[in-house]
């Protein structure tokens, strides 16, 4: 077994692959002071995912909840659901959102009449709901991290030749040496990406939670990718282009819990703004136009080029839908898109999760969208009052 799982490995790091013709593994070996990337480095991203669990905990229930209160982020009142003990029992044991056929059958079992029924399990469901607090508490680290990220990085590369000339990436590849801040901007990207998988259980379950697994994993896989081939220069620039707009977004959800709506709306503006700018003009015409067709000047195709560069391509087209999503978001923030309550219906609109419901309970002038961006800034939620 052992010897055929090393047979595998030797076939798949092979250097015709995942390196031009004549160059190899060989080429980073550590030589005359240089220093080159390894795949062993890689293990300290996972004490590095422990301390930012660690820092995270102690940072949401101070700093977070010191600024939450700054902020003044309230509870909203919530109407309980009263005790039924048959109704909760399928509840938790069966379904959270019964279908037209059980909630008649529930209507026999537990005296009540179908109308009861459908409220008592919008009340129960929205009793689940995680707390504005606990929401705020997630962005506000989130904002902290990427914030301070897009910082460090843009220190790491503003005197990078490859920053302003971006054919310098590919210049004496695949022999790159590795510069301090790039193995640190490296291991906290990766270190930050482990940690959130690992709190992805107690995070605050959102209707996109299979794409923030989906979106972390390949995270991890895009960076320890890039890590392991040298693709350094590259790697460091993509996750620059990244972390300039992820902040913003965190911080206009922030606002939202708190309350400030129209300060809400114009981050969110300049987070559609900036988005639109690194990612579906810089990203695609500067970076990826690098990866791909400078290098070709210089070698002739391998898989390891076909591989990055369709992994850049399939990012690429999910930012395009992203931002398609983006902007009629952004257009709905936009002065005159307001929401219009239909008649003897008296309910509070919020901005959180929009429920499966058989009841009709508002009309949007532009037609509701539910944005989810990896981390949805707003969600619409309709609640009992």
């Amino acid at each position: 077994m052992l010897t055929w799982l090393r047979v595998l490995s030797d076939w798949i790091w092979q250097d015709r692959l995942w390196f031009p013709a004549g160059l190899g593994w060989a080429n980073l070996k550590d030589r005359d002071g240089q220093v080159f990337a390894k795949g062993r480095d890689l293990w300290v991203i996972f004490p590095i995912a422990v301390c930012f669990l660690i820092i995270r905990q102690i940072f949401e229930r101070t700093v977070a909840v010191q600024l939450a209160s700054l902020l003044r982020v309230r509870e909203k009142p919530r109407v309980r659901a009263a005790p039924n003990t048959t109704l909760e029992s399928y509840f938790c044991n069966a379904s959270k959102f019964p279908s037209q056929s059980s909630v008649e059958e529930l209507t026999k079992q537990s005296a009540c009449s179908v109308r009861q029924v459908q409220r008592w399990f919008r009340r129960r469901r929205n009793q689940e709901r995680p707390s504005q607090i606990k929401k705020f508490r997630e962005a506000c680290w989130r904002f902290t991290f990427y914030v301070l990220a897009f910082i460090a990085g843009l220190g790491a590369l503003i005197d990078k030749p490859w920053f302003y000339d971006m054919e310098e990436m590919w210049n004496g590849f695949p022999t790159l040496p590795l510069l301090p801040s790039q193995y640190w901007y490296y291991m906290i990207e990766l270190g930050f990406y482990i940690s959130l998988l690992f709190s992805v259980a107690t995070d605050v379950k959102r209707k996109d939670f299979k794409e923030q697994i989906v979106h972390h994993v390949a995270t991890i896989l895009l960076i320890s990718f890039s890590w392991l081939v040298n693709y350094i220069r590259a790697g460091t620039l993509i996750m620059l282009v990244h972390d300039a707009s992820d902040y913003l977004l965190e911080s206009a959800k922030m606002f939202n819990y708190a309350g400030w709506r129209k300060t809400c709306n114009y981050i969110f503006i300049l987070f559609a703004a900036v988005f639109i700018l690194t990612r579906l003009v810089i990203l695609p015409f500067w970076i990826i136009h690098t990866t791909w067709v400078y290098p070709l000047t210089l070698y002739p195709p391998f898989f390891g080029f076909y591989f990055f560069n369709g992994l850049l391509f399939v990012l690429q087209c999910l930012h395009i839908f992203w931002a398609g999503l983006i902007l009629r978001m952004a257009i709905k923030f936009l002065p005159g898109n307001v929401c219009i309550p239909k008649p003897n219906h008296h309910r509070v609109v919020s901005w959180t999760e929009i429920e499966p419901s058989p009841e009709p309970y508002t009309t949007y002038v532009n037609s509701g969208l539910t944005l989810f961006i990896l981390n949805e800034v707003s969600e619409l939620r309709v609640e009992d009052k």
